[in-house]
């Protein structure tokens, strides 16, 4: 019999002092963590207040019933918790782990605003589903009667993924078409797998499939297929590419070797995770082993960036924005954590340029200050004359957040209507285009936003196509 594999104990418990030290088998650790685990779930969620006018839920972009499924954590009721939290969110798993909470939900729990701490929603939520999962609760999509109608996605990311997920529950026909070779847009190559591990992303991926949705991998429309071919093949087609054209810098030296864009250095990262022989990781293009790494940009991709240095093993990380912390776009939990793992923050700074030749060797960073606020109330950053240094750097990481594509020339589609920010016009309720039969979902409408509202987008886009085809939405809800 082949030898279980065997821990070192670490000290859970402070008053059993005569474990320390010992070793205990894994699946008795395991048996030990989801003890601990239902005991702090159920802790956490018993906490919250039940308040007459949920905060929680009117700030999430989904209105998950977050009181009900935390009572039902509170009282050991995990599968009708899951049932709950499944029916208004169709990755409660994926959102459990990446929602910036405290921006949404916990960030407006009422324990939180009465300075007692709030409750941990979100780590509740990634723990009922998990348990879903495990427990077998969650079950591939079964229509209970097939339709003859289709539609066409183009896009796998959770704008597309949640549409084809309600569309199938009332039978239609989806496909779903994508430029990269797996499913998930930026949940399998955009976010880190320290925040999201990637076989979460891709049992989600195999549960549609198995449930019957068609995946078109490695299908970069307006080369192996035009759009016209695929509007032409199903009644109604939705647009749901995500924006993946990352905002440039330039300056002096701009275009020597060691800097990149951020999308690039976490697609490496995210495909070597996977397996994958990744040249550029093997060469050092794009590991930050032994370097040391500058990170322009403010926003949850430069944090992704930064955290994923440090696990490389940078000799430093440093990440420059023009700011100060108080006005960062991204999760002040996520600067916490990278503040926390070791990398330095260096507010009011803006780059100028770049030293070295062919390849990178520091940044030119002006130093700011706030100055009175722009139109959208945050103060402008304003330049001190004579406060210019060089920042060494090996590696300079871009994430200067995203655009979109040129859709309408992509495509050569001119008639599909964009907005001066190039994002495609669509209706925010249903998401239809002016354009028959044409829909559009997600960050490809609002810009660059949250994974929680492409999954609110997705759904309510499927919602209406349903509803133009005579399929009601209560029925791909069951």
């Amino acid at each position: 019999m082949a030898k279980q594999p065997m821990l070192k104990f670490v000290t859970v418990d402070r008053d059993m002092p005569e474990k320390r030290g010992a070793t205990v088998r894994k699946e008795d650790f395991d048996e030990i963590y989801a003890e601990f685990a239902q005991a702090k779930a159920e802790e956490q969620a018993s906490r919250c207040s039940q308040c007459g006018v949920p905060y929680c839920q009117s700030h999430c972009p989904l209105h998950n019933n977050i009181p009900d499924w935390l009572r039902l954590t509170a009282t050991g009721r995990l599968e009708e918790a899951y049932a709950v939290s499944q029916a208004t969110n169709t990755f409660p798993e994926i959102c459990g782990r990446i929602c910036p909470q405290d921006r949404l939900c916990e960030g407006n729990c009422v324990i939180e605003q009465s300075g007692h701490g709030t409750v941990t929603i979100g780590s509740v939520e990634k723990y009922i589903t998990d348990t879903a999962w495990e427990k077998g609760w969650v079950k591939a999509l079964a229509p209970a009667q097939e339709r003859s109608e289709s539609v066409g996605i183009i896009g796998a990311g959770p704008g597309g993924l949640a549409a084809a997920d309600r569309l199938r529950r009332a039978g239609l026909q989806v496909t779903i078409y994508d430029r990269y070779d797996r499913a998930g847009g930026l949940l399998t190559y955009g976010i880190p797998g320290f925040k999201l591990e990637k076989d979460v992303v891709m049992r989600r991926n195999k549960l549609l499939e198995d449930g019957g949705v068609t995946f078109k991998l490695n299908c970069n429309v307006g080369e192996g297929i035009t759009f016209q071919e695929i509007r032409d093949a199903h009644e109604a087609v939705i647009i749901a590419t995500g924006v993946y054209k990352s905002r440039d810098l330039g300056g002096p030296g701009s275009g020597a070797k060691g800097i990149v864009k951020a999308i690039d250095y976490l697609t490496a990262s995210n495909r070597e995770n996977f397996g994958d022989t990744v040249p550029e990781i093997e060469s050092g293009e794009l590991y930050a082993e032994g370097k040391k790494v500058v990170v322009i940009g403010g926003g949850d991709t430069a944090m992704d960036c930064v955290r994923t240095a440090i696990r490389q093993g940078a000799e430093s990380v440093k990440c420059l924005y023009r700011r100060d912390k108080a006005n960062m776009p991204g999760s002040q939990r996520e600067t916490q954590n990278a503040e926390e793992e070791g990398v330095e923050f260096v507010w009011l700074s803006a780059p100028k340029g770049f030293t070295g030749g062919d390849a990178v060797e520091g940044v030119m960073v002006q130093k700011m200050r706030l100055g009175q606020p722009d139109a959208s109330g945050r103060q402008s950053p304003e330049v001190i004359e004579g406060a210019d240094y060089v920042e060494d750097a090996d590696l300079v990481i871009k994430a200067l957040g995203f655009e979109p594509e040129d859709l309408p020339t992509l495509w050569d589609q001119p008639e599909l209507e964009v907005t001066r920010w190039g994002t495609v016009k669509a209706q925010f309720t249903t998401g239809a285009t002016d354009l028959d039969g044409v829909y559009a979902v997600g960050d490809i409408v609002r810009g660059a936003s949250l994974v929680v509202w492409a999954i609110k987008d997705g759904r309510d886009c499927a919602d209406a196509i349903l509803e133009k085809l005579g399929a009601t939405p209560a029925i791909a809800a069951e």
